[in-house]
């Protein structure tokens, strides 16, 4: 994956506001890269530490963390998201309540820069 990729997915993701999640689909089609929700997955996973990046706000599209939950970066993942007010129903989370919408300014003229 290129630089350029790698960069249009972390500024996607950037975008996703507390309190809110994106699917790894979602992500895909928002940074303009259509259906690759595994380059997705694969970009967040080359984050550096400390990036600030809120690489926590991004679900599969059943709403779950993908991580295996015992792991710490699951436990980690799902603290961080409850923290901002997300709510796990079953593991899963509300999509329909949860899910990062853009704005009508973001979906008339674009992300801002």
């Amino acid at each position: 994956m290129s630089e350029e990729t790698q960069e249009k997915i972390w500024k996607t993701v950037t975008r996703i506001p507390a309190g809110q999640v994106a699917t790894y689909g979602q992500v895909a089609r928002e940074a303009g890269l259509g259906r690759r929700a595994r380059m997705v997955g694969r970009a967040l996973r080359a984050l550096p530490a400390g990036s600030g990046i809120p690489w926590h706000r991004v679900v599969n599209a059943r709403g779950e963390i993908s991580l295996p939950a015992a792991s710490d970066s699951g436990r980690e993942q799902r603290r961080r998201l409850e923290a901002e007010g997300i709510v796990f129903e079953g593991g899963r989370i509300d999509l329909k309540r949860f899910r990062w919408r853009l704005s009508m300014d973001e979906l008339l003229w674009g992300p801002k820069e």
